[in-house]
């Protein structure tokens, strides 16, 4: 998979999501290795937005390989065990970046 594929793909899945909170949540997503990118995830005014760009007045940036990250996002790697063994980094509000992988979580 390419950087531009998961982007894509997160975008589908942000899309299908039905937003029932009022909540603010904004992550980058730093993506690391060969297929390396940037986007972020922004949750405001019940809308999700999945942008290529640097997010500055960001909740917090994980950064993760691809590879990893698509498992995440497909549920074959456990977000807590990603970032207990080092496949997850987070800066800033840790609990945000769950929300993010609850709210990209596949059904």
């Amino acid at each position: 998979m390419k950087f531009d594929e998961l982007l894509e793909k997160v975008r589908k899945i942000a899309g299908s999501k039905e937003i029932t909170t009022d909540d603010f949540l904004a992550v980058q997503v730093n993506i690391t290795g060969k297929e390396s990118g940037v986007f972020y995830v922004e949750l405001k005014d019940r809308k999700v937005s999945v942008e290529p760009y640097e997010y500055y007045d960001r909740n917090c940036a994980i950064t993760m390989s691809l590879a990893d990250f698509n498992k995440l996002i497909d549920g074959k790697l456990d977000p807590i065990l990603a970032f207990g063994t080092g496949k997850l980094k987070v800066d800033g509000d840790a609990g945000k970046a769950l929300e993010l992988g609850k709210l990209l979580k596949k059904d």
